[in-house]
């Protein structure tokens, strides 16, 4: 995942109101749920939900399909399972300034028992 698409998708989450949502649209599952249900469920009214749904839906991280009269929104796993993938793509395989300076400590350490 490119750093600029993460960065999108990451500043959508960065909002109280848009991170509810999608929590709750991940307990909904692939079936999702309506926009009015959304609303109902976070006292969130219908034009400002319309907004936050809006930046979900640029970023990715959420689909919308029409049902007739209604928009069903869910959310969009493979793009939620690319973001944490790339914030643990090299996980704990530390730095290596940080290893030399280990390894530097350590023979410091070394040392010192020697004498």
């Amino acid at each position: 995942m490119q750093e600029k698409l993460a960065a999108i998708g990451f500043s959508a989450l960065g909002n109280e109101t848009r991170l509810a949502i999608f929590k709750l649209l991940v307990r909904a599952g692939d079936t999702g749920t309506t926009t009015g249900q959304i609303g109902n469920e976070l006292d969130v009214p219908l034009s400002t939900l319309a907004h936050h749904l809006d930046a979900l839906a640029h970023a990715g991280l959420i689909k919308q399909r029409k049902s007739g009269r209604q928009v069903i929104n869910s959310a969009n796993y493979p793009v939620l399972h690319n973001l944490m993938d790339y914030l643990t793509e090299k996980c704990c395989e530390g730095l290596p300034e940080a290893n030399q300076v280990e390894s530097r400590s350590e023979n410091s350490t070394a040392e010192l028992a020697d004498t």
